[in-house]
């Protein structure tokens, strides 16, 4: 080879002029989702899939190994299953929020998944949007049999001194607030929708002497309790009730109970930090699968082990696509009317 020739070669493979490796090759644009499904489980997932066709399947390094993509249709929404617990909430949704294939800066987010339901605010099928995100399980418990007699429970806030007294709030996630104005917005656009139930759901309610309890299901708002442990019954039902009034300054009134939502919000609250995403663009509904506590004369129990028997599941599934898509409907069918906030109107 000619000196001259071979020197070009040389300095061309040292620039990387002839040979452009693979790291280097152009990148697709990120994903812009102008509306977020956060689902936990593929139940959840399903109806959103099927009904808005959600056939784009975009890998997300650091999902869950049981849901490792993220689902997305030609209207810009996306669907992310984060699996069930707290762990798999706040690990899955941060992995989504700090990805380079999506950009979520403009993006609505919508929590949408299954709940016990309090009585005093719902019934089997209820949908409730919550403007409070309380996280139950940030509590110092004792056995019930060991605490004192004139608690009601075994559950005081940390480093206080009895049930009814505030803890100082130390872990920065026991309580969150929604923007009320996308609630209000979601409500508005929701309320009238008719609610499904099944026929074992609908026999159920009636065991309960009261209304809403024993009412067909309703949208509605009120707020929710997050915690891994799965709590039934009548005295930790009222402890969530009396904590969330706690909690939120005697603002909140607590009707559903689900395990995620707290640490959903955290993980979007730290990439809303560093400029990745807006926190006041998340609504969460959940919609009631069980009660949380049992019809007079039927035992606690039974209303945890036989919690299937309520008949809740299939319509609260059916209930949060039905609640929640008006929702996404609006911001993707007016979006120059979402994409700088939630509208005035």
């Amino acid at each position: 080879m000619h000196r001259v020739t071979r020197l070009c070669v040389v300095v061309g493979l040292a620039l990387g002029t002839f040979a452009a490796p693979s790291a280097f090759a152009a990148q697709p644009a990120p994903v812009k989702p102008k509306v977020v499904l956060i689902t936990m489980f593929a139940p959840e997932a399903q109806h959103w899939i099927d009904r808005l066709q959600l056939k784009q399947e975009v890998r997300v390094p650091g999902l869950s190994a049981e849901y490792p993509v993220i689902r997305c249709n030609t209207q810009d929404v996306c669907l992310l299953v984060t699996g069930m617990g707290q762990t798999n909430a706040a690990a899955s949704t941060l992995a989504l929020a700090l990805s380079p294939k999506f950009d979520l800066r403009q993006s609505y987010f919508l929590i949408a998944g299954i709940a016990g339901i309090n009585p005093h605010h719902g019934t089997i099928g209820t949908a409730a949007w919550a403007h409070y995100l309380v996280e139950f399980g940030t509590q110092w418990e004792l056995d019930s049999r060991d605490a004192p007699k004139d608690w009601p429970t075994g559950y005081i806030g940390i480093n206080t001194k009895g049930p009814n007294e505030k803890p100082p709030l130390d872990y920065k996630t026991e309580v969150f607030e929604l923007n009320p104005k996308l609630q209000a917005k979601a409500f508005a656009l929701s309320q009238k929708v008719e609610l499904s139930e099944s026929k074992e759901s609908a026999a159920w309610r009636k065991h309960y002497p009261n209304s809403p309890a024993n009412q067909p299901p309703q949208v509605t708002r009120c707020d929710t309790v997050a915690g891994n442990t799965w709590f039934s019954g009548t005295r930790l039902s009222e402890r969530a009730e009396v904590w969330t009034k706690l909690l939120t300054g005697n603002k909140g009134e607590y009707c559903t109970t689900q395990q995620e939502d707290n640490s959903t919000y955290e993980a979007l609250l730290r990439a809303d930090r560093e400029g990745l995403v807006d926190i006041q663009r998340l609504a969460v509904v959940r919609a009631g699968s069980d009660f949380d506590r049992p019809y007079p004369g039927y035992s606690d129990v039974d209303n945890l082990l036989k919690y299937a028997d309520q008949g809740g599941f299939v319509p609260a599934l059916e209930n949060l696509y039905r609640t929640g898509n008006p929702l996404v409907q609006s911001i993707v069918q007016n979006w120059s009317a979402w994409e700088k906030g939630v509208p005035q109107d």
